[in-house]
């Protein structure tokens, strides 16, 4: 994890747009570069890649701080690495983080004359039909951050899958010297990302024959709706012993749940957020790690990706290798996969030296 840690390191970056994250409401924004945005016939004289592209970057929904700073150029994501490439990227979706939000926004950029897509999906099969519609234009799919995997040609996958669900029982399991009740606060059911992820949790469990696994309950990635879970988990299950909650989302409204003397240290949590939202927390006890990766360069690894498979350079197939700009060098896995690197375990002792 060398290249990845270092960057990690280096992005301690002072971003007054991601301080502004839940700001970023709109229903998109676009970013041009200095080419020429008419034409995507042009080939950059670096790589002969394409310049020009109309790419247009959706996420689960608009707002979320984890997807501005996932897309945004001010970050160094998505965006950034399309302005570095030379093409017009555009950030846009619907502002929840379901299907019916979503699509419309895809179906706009589609109209709109989009050359490539990069997708976070709200569902796996929900979208096909209109991704699909896309794909028979010639216009390039790649999902990031959550797969549609029968309706895109690449996906940008965060960590292997299996690993970020196992990683998150074994810090629990640290925690909690292997026993005890512990339930899951997860996002949307339909999300396919968390589907995965609790799959291998389920299994990780296995290891700890003294630790179960009480419920699953699903926040939606909403943070009301993810308090009230919350909250309804400790009602149902009072000797409830830890939380796993792999969204940015449900993870932060879980720890201001648990922030009381009545929890604090007593219920213990993890999962998946940014150090911006969770510095408090992990500072007064109420967490003591929790994951992520950096959501910059997952975006930015996806701008590389699309426009690769965009100007004709690879087509996802198991074996491809490209270049990512900053990030070196990625090889294409199985099932037409990008894998960015393994989780990063935040905690008291590096914490503060992200702004995120």
């Amino acid at each position: 994890m060398a290249i990845r840690r270092a960057t990690w390191l280096a992005l301690a970056f002072p971003v007054a747009a991601t301080v502004a994250l839940a700001a970023c409401s709109s229903s998109s924004s676009s970013s041009p570069s200095n080419a020429a945005t008419g034409s995507s016939s042009s080939a950059a004289a670096s790589g002969g890649l394409k310049t020009g592209l109309k790419v247009y970057v959706i996420p689960k929904q608009n707002g979320q701080a984890y997807f501005t700073t996932a897309d945004s150029a001010d970050s160094g994501g998505a965006i950034a690495a399309l302005n570095a490439l030379g093409e017009t990227g555009t950030e846009t979706s619907g502002n929840a983080a379901t299907p019916a939000a979503q699509i419309p926004a895809i179906q706009a950029a589609i109209s709109k004359g989009a050359n490539a897509l990069i997708v976070s999906a709200t569902d796996p099969t929900a979208l096909c039909p209109t991704l699909k519609s896309a794909m028979s234009r010639g216009i390039t799919v790649v999902t990031y951050d959550s797969d549609a995997p029968t309706c895109r040609s690449l996906f940008i996958n965060q960590a292997e899958s299996d690993k970020i669900g196992t990683s998150e029982v074994d810090i629990l399991a640290k925690e909690l010297n292997g026993t005890g009740q512990i339930a899951i606060v997860s996002a949307a059911a339909s999300a396919t990302n968390q589907n995965a992820w609790i799959v291998g949790m389920k299994q990780e469990l296995k290891k700890y024959p003294k630790m179960s696994l009480a419920s699953v309950v699903y926040g939606n990635d909403d943070a009301t709706v993810s308090t009230q879970v919350t909250q309804g988990l400790l009602q149902q299950y009072p000797n409830l012993k830890g939380i796993i909650s792999p969204t940015t989302v449900g993870i932060a409204a879980a720890a201001a749940v648990l922030d009381t003397p009545k929890y604090r240290g007593k219920v213990l949590l993890t999962g998946l957020g940014t150090p911006n939202s969770m510095k408090k927390f992990v500072s007064d006890g109420t967490v003591k790690e929790f994951e992520l990766w950096n959501p910059a360069d997952l975006g930015y690894l996806a701008g590389y990706a699309a426009v690769e498979l965009a100007s004709g350079k690879i087509n996802g197939s198991q074996g491809q290798t490209f270049t990512a700009g900053k990030l070196g060098s990625f090889t294409v896995g199985a099932d037409n996969t990008v894998v960015l690197g393994p989780p990063f375990v935040f905690n008291a002792s590096n914490i503060s030296k992200f702004d995120f």
